[in-house]
């Protein structure tokens, strides 16, 4: 939303309300780098236990091991450059701190947990039995409370939901239909978390000791994501229909996300650089005004567990409907 300032000029921006970063627990940085974009996961798995024969002798067994590289690949930038004129004329309203604090809490905050999201969900969608497709009318105030049960029961997830290590995300109507379920009878709160000196403000609950967080902001919870639209930052990824004649190759849309669990110990959102520079009128060639300048290079991964080796501690439910232009 453009601020007109036509008639009266105030030195306080207006407030932006939305939903700060809400998958700051699976940022690390305890990464060993192999070179300026690439580190590894040591994977290793061993056999089991054999009968053994009193008669003599032990069973050989074997193990495995592998160092597996994972490269990162989300790296972005931009920058602003606010011309000393414009700083006079909107009585320093239109400043480097008021333009960078805007843009990190409408983009970098969001873009953070549209690539945890989407990536997470991309991994899910790749295993068997670790990904669904349901209609979000289906999530019902009658059904809603089983239907996540059954969620946490998939696969291995019980091992992982077992020793607390897991999260559910879910989209504002689940949650809505949860809060008037007969079925499920613990307190759904609006609770603030501090994080980055922002509150994020947010419905959570659990179900059997896994927490339940409603993600409010829906634009950043889909399962793909265009990271270059013409506006800059990120869009739903559309469908686009194979055009031969063109040269057109087909695209699947993005659906939106109904339910997504991750697992705190092997999903990892993993920052590299995270540069931000200003420069004063003069200190550059740009021209003649205030530069800003910010640069992330991060990406998400999701890491086999360390006994076969598989990714057993994800699950996702997306809407059946694409994103279409």
């Amino acid at each position: 939303m453009a601020l007109n300032y036509a008639e009266q000029w105030s030195p306080e921006l207006l407030e932006i309300l939305m939903q700060g970063t809400l998958t700051s627990p699976f940022v690390t940085s305890n990464v060993r780098w192999l070179d300026a974009k690439t580190f590894h996961f040591t994977q290793m798995s061993t056999s089991g236990y054999k009968n053994h024969n009193r008669k003599g002798g032990w069973n050989t067994g074997t193990y495995d091991q592998k160092d597996v590289p994972f490269t990162l690949e989300h790296d972005r930038d931009v920058e602003f450059l606010v011309d000393k004129a414009d700083v006079d004329e909107t009585n320093a309203t239109a400043s480097i701190q008021n333009i960078s604090r805007v843009f990190e809490q409408t983009w970098v905050v969001p873009e953070t947990d549209a690539l945890f999201f989407s990536k997470v969900a991309q991994a899910a969608q790749k295993e068997e039995g670790y990904h669904g497709s349901t209609a979000t009318s289906a999530y019902t105030k009658a059904k809603v409370f089983s239907m996540l049960k059954d969620i946490l029961a998939k696969g291995k997830l019980r091992r992982y939901k077992a020793n607390g290590s897991l999260i559910m995300y879910v989209r504002s109507e689940i949650m809505d239909a949860l809060e008037q379920s007969t079925e499920f009878t613990r307190k759904i709160e609006m609770t603030q978390i501090a994080e980055g000196g922002m509150g994020i403000e947010t419905r959570v609950t659990d179900i059997d000791g896994v927490p339940i967080m409603e993600v409010i902001d829906d634009e950043r919870f889909y399962d793909a994501f265009d990271w270059e639209p013409e506006g800059g930052g990120f869009a739903p990824l559309k469908k686009v229909a194979a055009d031969q004649e063109h040269s057109v190759e087909a695209v699947t849309g993005a659906h939106k996300i109904n339910v997504l669990v991750a697992c705190g110990q092997t999903c990892k959102t993993v920052p590299k650089i995270n540069s931000i520079y200003y420069f004063e009128p003069g200190a550059h060639t740009k021209g003649d005004g205030y530069l800003y300048q910010n640069r992330s290079f991060s990406d998400v991964f999701v890491f086999p567990n360390g006994r076969d080796g598989k990714i057993d501690s994800i699950y996702v439910d997306v809407d059946t409907a694409e994103v279409s232009a």
